[in-house]
């Protein structure tokens, strides 16, 4: 089985570290398993370790960053924020709020459930016959669960989508160039971030949204705005 790993900073300023390759749907289980093996053998000085809280969240054994985890067929995917030993990472806190997820772009399943995750402004703002539209919104409402770390939520109606971010290239850096946008920006344009908010035991938490395309896969990403950032950002 082959895999290919790649660590990459995105734009918004949030580390993602990809395990991808191609398999048999008989070997998936086998195929995730080598592929966290990779992630782990990966370490900057050392091989890591995954542990789960009890809310389900993923942490690294000795380590006191922010992690979020997400696979699909072919695709694994950690995203990460820097340390933040201030805070602690088994509750929900801005500082270290973070969601990840993925699913393949052509996933036409999710066509047939729409009506159960789109709240009824949601169906109206995404095409009901725009595949990918659907996959992003679906891959943004798994994404804002895991970094609210909220139990129990509805994603009809409690995780509410304001508005979908345009998908961005599967590059690392912020360059005119890749996301088609006039050579004299400075910074990436508004469109290709979105917003989301969850509703949890009567509080109500807003997420930014930072979509991309990475080996025919939409991975999306949920972050509290002030949320720790590795370097500048382009939300700076």
């Amino acid at each position: 089985m082959e895999h290919i790993y790649w660590r990459h900073p995105t734009v918004p300023g949030i580390k993602v570290e990809e395990v991808s390759g191609e398999h048999s749907a008989g070997a998936a289980k086998v195929w995730l398993e080598m592929a966290r093996q990779v992630y782990c053998e990966n370490g900057r000085e050392a091989y890591r370790e995954i542990g789960h809280f009890k809310s389900g969240a993923p942490f690294l054994y000795g380590e006191t960053s922010r992690i979020s985890i997400t696979h699909c067929d072919g695709l694994l995917a950690v995203a990460t924020l820097p340390p933040t030993p201030e805070v602690d990472l088994d509750r929900f806190t801005e500082r270290a709020a973070l969601g990840i997820d993925a699913e393949r772009a052509d996933r036409e399943q999710v066509l047939k459930i729409r009506e159960r995750f789109l709240s009824d402004p949601e169906l109206e703002m995404i095409p009901a016959d725009d595949l990918l539209l659907n996959v992003q919104a679906w891959t943004v409402k798994e994404a804002a669960y895991k970094a609210a770390l909220a139990t129990g939520v509805d994603f009809r109606n409690e995780i509410c989508i304001k508005c979908l971010p345009k998908l961005a290239p599967p590059t690392p850096v912020y360059d005119h160039k890749e996301f088609g946008v006039p050579e004299n920006a400075k910074e990436l344009p508004g469109e290709f971030f979105g917003e989301v908010t969850v509703e949890s035991d009567g509080n109500v938490e807003a997420f930014r949204i930072y979509s991309y395309m990475s080996d025919e896969c939409v991975v999306s990403l949920c972050y509290a705005p002030r949320c720790a950032k590795f370097g500048k950002s382009a939300l700076a």
